[in-house]
């Protein structure tokens, strides 16, 4: 085996040397984390506000349709409630329903209006 001197063991003489920080080094790396920060920041600024406006566009959607809903359901109940009280409808349910019958003449009584308001008005039996 051949020795060479890189191979021997040398004593180390500057064993109580303190290495000297750059600084220059740690101001660029404060500069970097600085611009990592406000590019994080703004990224994490842009995710938030497109996620709010596809939340409000879902529920602009679902708010949407459920005001489809809603006017075509009144739709539908504006005609049942047509249906239900037209005048036909309510004879043939009192008659057939209830039992009544259209009143005789010697069962009304008709108001006339003597004049304006307040002068009092007159009854005919």
């Amino acid at each position: 085996m051949v020795r060479t001197s890189y191979a021997k063991s040398r004593p180390v003489h500057n064993r109580y040397l303190v290495r000297e920080r750059d600084r220059s080094l740690l101001m660029e790396f404060g500069r970097v984390a600085a611009a990592i920060l406000v590019v994080g920041t703004a990224l994490l600024g842009y995710t938030w506000l497109h996620l709010s406006l596809l939340e409000s566009g879902y529920a602009v959607g679902d708010l949407q349709q459920r005001l489809v809903e809603l006017e075509r359901r009144e739709r539908h109940l504006r005609l049942e409630a047509a249906y239900l009280s037209s005048p036909a409808r309510l004879e043939k349910w009192a008659v057939e329903e209830l039992g009544m019958a259209a009143p005789r003449l010697d069962q009304m009584h008709f108001i006339h209006d003597e004049g304006p308001p307040g002068r009092g008005r007159g009854v005919l039996q």
